[in-house]
């Protein structure tokens, strides 16, 4: 049985409610993070300095240094560098806090909810926080790897590469962000089914479109214009798609959705 139906004010209350509770957890977060901004910046610049090799006998991959010498990083504006600490910051205290946001989300929509449906509180939250982690740690250890080592060595011979800590640092949480949005997915299409937006069936009668809709999201999002670093974005989509109806398919089958 579902609660009775919330006032729209109320709604809007509660919304400005989880609002400001997520912005002080991310507040938190950043405070935290800044005082490890300069150690958050060496671990974001693996990326630049590693290739991830892959071995048929274990360990099966393994992080080592690039053959290509890339300079120091430099920064172009005399605030840029203070900005890189604070965009670090910010968005490790945003990642720290997705618990705390992804509570506050289902509190606001709970109220929808049928009462059988509010017990997965709890798995809602580590689901969603362990996706987006795995899609951030897929982007930084595979992902950017192997585009900075096409990206800085692309008919680069007669060049020297000279990155700016700003640019750089946008590049990385850019994408960073957006594969941990993507991995959120099969969350995305179990709150649809649930809202009665799509079915399984649909979503698995469409497959072929969002197979290619994988590949043009990955065309356009990844960083680099080759096809692996773009099969590297579309397989993990297509995948989370598949789970996604999959899941749902389980709970229509419950009676959950």
């Amino acid at each position: 049985m579902k609660d009775i139906k919330m006032p729209l004010t109320e709604h809007l209350s509660d919304l400005r409610k989880r609002i400001i509770i997520s912005l002080i957890a991310v507040l938190t977060g950043f405070v935290a993070a800044f005082i490890y901004s300069e150690e958050l910046f060496r671990f974001l610049t693996i990326p630049l300095k590693y290739d991830i090799s892959f071995s048929t006998s274990s360990p099966f991959a393994l992080m080592v240094e690039k053959k290509v010498k890339i300079p120091p990083l430099v920064f172009l504006a005399p605030a840029e560098a203070f900005w890189m600490h604070l965009k670090i910051s910010m968005i490790t205290g945003l990642i720290i806090s997705l618990p705390v946001i992804f509570l506050q989300l289902w509190k606001f929509v709970s109220p929808g909810l049928l009462h059988k449906e509010k017990k997965y509180v709890i798995p809602f939250v580590i689901i969603a926080t362990t996706f987006f982690l795995i899609g951030a740690a897929y982007c930084f250890f595979l992902v950017l790897p192997f585009a900075m080592g096409f990206l800085l060595t692309y008919k680069t011979e007669s060049m020297t590469p000279m990155l700016s800590i700003g640019k750089y640092v946008d590049f990385c949480l850019k994408f960073i962000l957006a594969f941990g949005a993507i991995f959120e997915l099969p969350i995305a299409i179990i709150f649809s089914t649930r809202m009665g937006i799509v079915t399984p069936k649909t979503l698995a009668k469409n497959r072929k479109y969002a197979i290619i809709l994988a590949f043009v999201v990955a065309a356009i999002l990844t960083p680099t214009p080759d096809a692996f670093n773009q099969t590297l974005m579309a397989v993990p989509i297509i995948v989370l798609y598949e789970v996604g109806i999959l899941v749902s398919r389980i709970f229509v089958r419950r009676g959950v959705a």
